[in-house]
């Protein structure tokens, strides 16, 4: 029972204290003030009563415009340098922009030449241009789709240009292929004909040309049946084309020799070794090491002579020798091709 009614005690002193507190703000607030204004002429004076309560309800409103207008001035400030910024960066991709356009265009250019002098290349190889399937590819892509719509929207124009000229190197890539295929072929064909000069590492010296000529020895007209290539003892004499050796032997005329059959009707035939490696029947590959420059036979000093028949005809060998991309070679027997004449 004490407890509860020290309790109760406790309670009431509480709401008492509180009601006392909320009293005395009632009674402030309830307060009024008088405003005067006061003006300098001698106009009537106004004045006015305000609450105190209402006062402070119109300084907190006043405080928190205030404070309301300052946030959004600061918040505009920062957007508007945001816009500017952004401003800047457009300037800035719209130049990037017109440098990629430049550049897509001077590749289209690039590419259109490239494709012209693939054309002239393909039509010389006998290959059919690739301008039909580059028509039926540009129907069945998107291209046709962007067309359409860059008609209504010029910013695709870039994006049409790229898909075509993805779609010209695509056929490009085709034909390459073709060429390549076709110079496989020519290069398998050159290898099993006598295109190779037939000194390794060294070019030499052309003593002696194809054609009439006056013998070293007798000093009598005849025809010289090959080329004569001079430099040094032990020079390798290599085959210059794939074949099979068809003899080795050796005379007073040829000293040491070597005939190799080729495809296609050809024989070659190498004289005046010094050393010889090669036995009959024997199979060579192009660039294949047969012997070794020397001073055999009817010789005047270590030369190779080297000769080029078909069937039984003797034919020229610089003009088979021309048919490689040996062109220093070639031009230094055509040099001594004039002295000659």
């Amino acid at each position: 029972m004490a407890g509860k009614r020290i309790k109760k005690m406790s309670v009431s002193s509480s709401a008492k204290r509180n009601s006392t507190v909320l009293g005395r703000f009632g009674r402030v607030s309830r307060q009024k003030l008088t405003i005067m204004l006061i003006p300098h002429s001698e106009k009537r004076v106004f004045n006015f009563q305000i609450s105190i309560l209402a006062l402070s309800f119109i300084s907190i409103l006043l405080i928190s415009l205030v404070v309301t207008f300052v946030w959004l001035t600061a918040d505009f400030s920062g957007t508007t340098d945001l816009l500017a910024s952004r401003s800047r960066d457009l300037e800035h991709s719209e130049a990037s922009l017109e440098v990629l356009r430049n550049e897509v265009n001077q590749l289209i250019s690039s590419t259109e030449t490239f494709q012209k002098s693939l054309s002239g290349t393909l039509e010389s190889l006998g290959i059919e241009s690739a301008g039909r399937d580059a028509a039926s590819s540009r129907s069945g892509d998107l291209t046709s789709f962007f067309n359409v719509e860059s008609s209504e929207n010029g910013s695709l124009s870039e994006t049409v240009e790229i898909q075509k000229l993805k779609t010209a190197l695509d056929q490009s890539v085709a034909s390459l292929d073709e060429i390549g295929q076709i110079l496989n072929s020519q290069k398998s064909l050159l290898s099993d004909i006598p295109t190779m000069w037939p000194l390794k590492g060294v070019q030499g010296y052309v003593t002696a040309v194809f054609g009439p000529s006056i013998h070293p020895f007798s000093g009598q007209w005849y025809l010289h049946k090959g080329i004569d290539l001079a430099y040094g003892y032990g020079v390798p004499i290599i085959s210059t084309a794939n074949g099979k050796v068809l003899e080795v032997d050796s005379d007073e005329g040829y000293g040491n020799y070597v005939v190799i059959r080729h495809k296609y009707g050809f024989y070659t035939k190498y004289a005046h070794l010094q050393r010889v490696y090669v036995r009959p029947g024997q199979d060579l590959s192009q660039g294949d090491v047969l012997g070794t420059m020397g001073n055999t036979g009817l010789s005047t000093g270590p030369h190779l002579h080297y000769e080029v028949r078909i069937g039984s005809q003797v034919v020229d060998p610089v003009k088979y020798i021309n048919m490689t991309d040996n062109h220093d070679i070639f031009n230094r027997v055509t040099r001594n091709l004039q002295k000659y004449k």
